[in-house]
């Protein structure tokens, strides 16, 4: 048998009623919860009954996928199953971060706040959104987006056959266009800004400079891969702020990542967190892997006494 990877959901990934019966079941999840709600009062609440509509502002999905993510890892962890490493998508990386030691999961819930406040302001100071490209490869996407205008950038690998453009919505009326004449399907992608794109420069900024004001990382006591990379984040936890920074204004690089994985011996994929978008993912890239999605306690139990 070869590793395992816990992959942890990112933003988009949202639902109404995410995590509740894991704070029923899993001690190590309920402890999660209660301090999301010391630093941010309201957020158990906000998972367990907010719309869909109030979960895809921003400033609500990260925090609410991050702890939700979080007490889906640590419920697995409580139950003996632990990962070789660890990655995530976008946001699901702060989590994955903060599982593999970075930061305790106060210092770790904060920065998502932070991290989720400053790409909310600066998607107001730059309105823009994302498509999710498919059908077609990442070279004919990068193709289409450079024709459809200076401010629309491939942000997201998603797999060989979907690829998520950002930009300003202008340019991406015109790449529906495109893509539409090349045989291709744009999709819009619930979130309210271009991110991973040169629009959240301002993001990169203000978060290196929270992180620099006494919230630096400590040292890693697991792997983790980085979206930016594509490979595991440094030993240097100076190096690790700044990839960390960077990574909301730069591309997520999931093919690359997901290869990377199995190459060092990852046969086991564990998307922790709501949704199976990332399983979906794994399962359209990869080949002779095993994949589970688990968000519930339910799945929690069934993996861990398949696997642990």
């Amino acid at each position: 048998m070869g590793g395992v990877a816990f992959l942890f959901a990112g933003q988009g990934a949202q639902h109404p009623a995410m995590g509740v019966d894991l704070v029923e079941a899993s001690p190590a999840a309920a402890e999660g919860f209660a301090i999301a709600d010391e630093v941010r009062p309201g957020t158990s609440e906000q998972c367990r009954s907010a719309s869909k509509e109030e979960l895809s502002q921003t400033e609500n999905t990260q925090p609410c996928v991050f702890v939700h993510d979080l007490a889906a890892a640590a419920a697995l962890r409580e139950r003996g199953v632990v990962p070789a490493t660890c990655a995530g998508f976008s946001l699901g990386e702060v989590a994955a971060l903060t599982f593999a030691g970075a930061f305790d999961t106060r210092a770790g819930f904060g920065l998502v706040c932070e991290r989720a406040a400053l790409m909310a302001a600066a998607a107001e100071r730059h309105p823009g959104g994302m498509r999710a490209v498919i059908k077609l490869d990442a070279a004919q996407v990068e193709g289409l987006a450079k024709q459809a205008g200076e401010d629309c950038w491939p942000v997201n690998y998603n797999s060989p056959q979907q690829t998520v453009v950002a930009g300003a919505p202008e340019a991406l009326q015109e790449l529906d266009v495109l893509v539409k004449e090349a045989g291709g399907r744009a999709m819009k992608v619930a979130v309210s800004g271009a991110f991973h794109s040169p629009y959240m420069a301002e993001a990169t900024e203000g978060l290196a400079t929270y992180i620099q004001d006494g919230h630096v990382p400590s040292s890693l006591l697991i792997p983790v891969m980085a979206n930016m990379t594509a490979a595991p984040y440094p030993a240097d936890p100076r190096a690790v702020s700044d990839v960390l920074a960077n990574q909301v204004s730069h591309a997520v690089r999931w093919v690359d990542t997901l290869h990377t994985l199995q190459d060092q011996g990852i046969d086991t994929f564990i998307e922790v967190g709501p949704g199976k978008t990332l399983s979906g993912l794994v399962k359209r890239t990869l080949s002779d892997v095993r994949v589970y999605s688990c968000e519930t306690a339910e799945q929690v139990a069934a993996i861990a006494d398949e696997l642990a």
